[in-house]
């Protein structure tokens, strides 16, 4: 692989310094041998001796930037880049750069390899700054707004990661509203942690008229709602949830049933979860509605319950919630051996993560709203929500 590279890099800049020789104005040619210049096997043994450095150095002098090795200069540093050896990279595109007589077009081309070269680095700030020099360049503007973003996101910066998507927007025509909304909700939980509920409670709907298809704007103002005892105005933002995205409703259960019992409303908390359940028959439906009806008429109806729900949409989780419910209403050996079952059926749900994305398949026990492996907003859903009919 290393000989492969050498070979490669020598023959770039061979190939440059023959075009270079070639494009000599005829009275100047002699007729004699070509030969490679004593500085290319300089260049050569340096990097035959492993000492890359100073071959760079070295083939860095030999191309005198110009319209025919320009290309050269911009493939190599790639080349670099793509290796890992960004320090090497960021030599050359800076070299390009300081020549003065640099056309614009190629100007551009180098800087934007700039900034790439410091974002592998991870030098963000002079990333950051080389793509808003660049913004205003059309052939580079749409990319450097895209890496910005990624910028942004990285360093939680949400206003200015907010700013360069409505850019981004304008200058792509690609709709950049859902994201947005997320950005606002990234806002709206730093003040809600802060105890700034007000504020919070800005961003949230900054959120919701940027998508009001967001859930999570949903799901995050009944929790700034619950937190001023606002149960009413909190219940009707978790019913939206269902028609906004239903993947999501697992997430309000527990706060929804939390929302009707602070407003005694315990029957029709029933009422809406049975009607929920013949909408959406999911496990944490079935689980709060179970917990209600076992507490009102006992273990066996609440078995029977979920009995009914495991024999009409079968699910490893179901199956679970059913022998949990279950065990307590036998005895003698049935019971021991239901405990086996319980404990190994816990031990293989422990072994099963909890949420997944489906763009990527990143899978963990942590609900992100924007997924750790490929990036992208509300892509990671409850996994019972990917297992279960819909």
């Amino acid at each position: 692989m290393k000989i492969a590279w050498i070979l490669l890099f020598l023959l770039s800049v061979g190939i440059a310094w023959f075009l270079g020789y070639r494009s000599r104005p005829k009275e100047e040619e002699e007729p004699r041998k070509i030969q490679l210049p004593r500085d290319y096997l300089v260049g050569l043994n340096f990097l035959l001796n492993e000492e890359t450095d100073k071959a760079v150095d070295i083939f860095i002098k030999m191309l005198e930037v110009d319209s025919d090795t320009v290309e050269t200069h911009l493939a190599v540093g790639k080349l670099f880049r793509r290796r890992g050896e960004v320090d090497r990279a960021i030599r050359i595109h800076q070299n390009l750069i300081a020549r003065p007589q640099l056309e614009r077009v190629y100007r551009e081309q180098s800087l934007f390899e700039l900034g790439q070269d410091y974002l592998s680095a991870g030098m963000l700030d002079r990333a950051e700054r080389i793509f808003l020099e660049l913004v205003n360049a059309k052939t580079h503007s749409a990319r450097a707004l895209q890496l910005l973003i990624d910028i942004y996101q990285q360093e939680r910066d949400w206003e200015n990661a907010v700013q360069a998507a409505m850019k981004y927007e304008t200058v792509t025509r690609q709709n950049m509203q859902p994201v947005i909304a997320h950005y606002y909700c990234e806002l709206a939980e730093v003040h809600f942690h802060k105890n700034q509920q007000d504020q919070a409670l800005d961003y949230v709907e900054k959120a919701l008229k940027s998508d009001k298809s967001c859930a999570r704007a949903s799901l995050l103002k009944a929790k700034i709602l619950m937190a001023k005892q606002e149960y009413k105005l909190a219940l009707r933002s978790l019913q939206q949830i269902k028609d906004q995205n239903p993947h999501y409703l697992s997430e309000s259960i527990d706060l929804l049933a939390s929302c009707y019992e602070k407003l005694k409303q315990e029957d029709e908390l029933v009422a809406y979860l049975k009607a929920l359940v013949e909408e959406y028959p999911r496990v944490p439906v079935v689980l709060i509605l179970a917990e209600r009806i076992r507490r009102w008429k006992g273990d066996k109806v609440a078995a029977n319950f979920v009995a009914d729900y495991v024999r009409r949409y079968p699910s490893l989780r179901g199956l679970y919630l059913f022998v949990n419910i279950y065990i307590s209403t036998v005895e003698g050996q049935a019971k021991e051996d239901l405990h086996i079952l319980q404990k190994l059926m816990r031990k293989v749900l422990a072994s099963k993560p909890d949420y997944q994305c489906t763009s990527c398949g990143f899978s963990g026990k942590t609900l992100h709203w924007q997924c750790p492996g490929c990036k992208q907003w509300s892509t990671v859903m409850p996994i019972h929500m990917l297992e279960e009919p819909a």
